[in-house]
């Protein structure tokens, strides 16, 4: 199936699903870590499908693989803070593991992307 679209792209559609589950887990965390873990949780995982998006939508292979190397280190910045939640307590060892694969995936996903297109 040809890819038209970036919302065709598996690594995309893994990151959105990252977010989401990201936005899940936080919704339980302390109020007073609105502003703070709780909030570069978000970003980083938004960051993660948006940069695949946007650098897919710039049509250079140059300039798009940079945005999927920022979108694979915004999912080392996203899995060091899941470590972080967890060793705090606001995720479980269950929940920690689980999204910690899918981030893990989604870093497989792009690394093969990214030397696809180069």
């Amino acid at each position: 199936m040809p890819v038209r679209s970036f919302r065709d792209l598996d690594v995309w559609i893994l990151g959105k699903r990252i977010v989401v589950e990201i936005y899940n887990s936080t919704k339980g965390f302390p109020r007073d870590e609105t502003y703070g873990l709780s909030a570069q949780m978000r970003r980083a995982a938004v960051s993660i499908p948006s940069n695949s998006a946007e650098g897919f939508n710039r049509q250079h292979n140059k300039e798009y693989r940079q945005f999927l190397h920022v979108a694979l280190g915004s999912c080392g910045e996203l899995e060091t803070q899941v470590e972080v939640s967890k060793d705090l307590g606001y995720l479980g060892e269950e929940e920690r593991a689980r999204i910690v694969e899918q981030i893990d995936h989604e870093g497989r996903m792009l690394r093969r992307l990214i030397s696809k297109i180069s």
